[in-house]
């Protein structure tokens, strides 16, 4: 990350200073350990969450807003993931505490808004990052997660079916982010299994829906132009988020 948008770089003096002149937004990238095929690495949905985080603070810094970087929650909800060696996950009530302790300390530093930026899309884990906000509905807080109608519908058509799990979609963002994929990802074949279909019937686990090596979709499709494309969408997502909440709070002179 560039240290000049990491909350971990600065010290408490500069973190006073830079709450002390809103607007400020402080951006919380959330993951998982977890299975990604035998291509991608156990960090992969944190690993997005940050980049996707730091090209939103980007954005965000042209438009006036200071925003920064906060480090990353890499453990999550990852029950879909039972079965397979790394996936190390944890109960959503531990999240929701833990990620309702960090946002509140952070509002009480006096940042005018937090962002969870979340991309690994188990349902439970999203409603325990949701549940860790719900004390502050009044645009202080938000929640950026591809899983919601309004930004899944912007992403690829993988996406959309639910074949995105360690397929084209997900190995797309790490190729762009520079990240590890392992030789031989292009040699794998494509495995049309949703997701989504799955969970809506019921089946519990990757392993329960086929996915014997925790992968579905088309990983051997993916290159980083697309992942490139697709985090602009993830940006997009973030900076959205941060903005609508911004003015909802009344924190952006002229918007309401």
């Amino acid at each position: 990350m560039t240290r000049k948008l990491s909350l971990a770089a600065l010290t408490t003096d500069e973190v006073r200073a830079i709450c002390g002149c809103p607007p400020t937004a402080l951006l919380l990238p959330v993951g998982s350990v977890e299975p990604h095929g035998p291509h991608l690495s156990l960090e992969t949905d944190t690993r997005i969450s940050e980049f996707a985080a730091e090209r939103a603070a980007a954005i965000l810094v042209e438009q006036g807003i200071t925003a920064y970087v906060a480090p990353s929650v890499p453990y999550g909800v990852t029950e879909f993931a039972a079965g397979f060696a790394g996936a190390i996950g944890v109960p959503a009530a531990v999240l929701t505490a833990l990620l309702e302790a960090i946002v509140g300390r952070c509002l009480e530093d006096g940042w005018s808004h937090v962002c969870i930026v979340n991309n690994h899309l188990e349902p439970a884990h999203d409603a325990a990052i949701r549940l860790a906000i719900a004390r502050t509905d009044d645009g202080r807080t938000s929640v950026a997660c591809p899983l919601t109608r309004r930004w899944g519908r912007t992403l690829s058509d993988e996406f959309k079916r639910g074949n995105c799990h360690a397929g084209r979609y997900e190995t797309s963002l790490v190729l762009a982010a520079g990240g590890h994929v392992h030789d031989g990802f292009t040699s794998l074949p494509e495995l049309d299994v949703s997701l989504s279909d799955g969970i809506k019937a019921g089946s519990a686990t990757f392993a329960a829906m086929g996915l014997t090596r925790a992968y579905t979709g088309a990983p051997a499709m993916a290159s980083a132009a697309e992942g490139d494309a697709l985090y602009d969408k993830l940006a997009l997502m973030i900076v959205t988020e941060v903005t609508e909440g911004l003015a909802k709070a009344g924190s952006l002179p002229g918007r309401a």
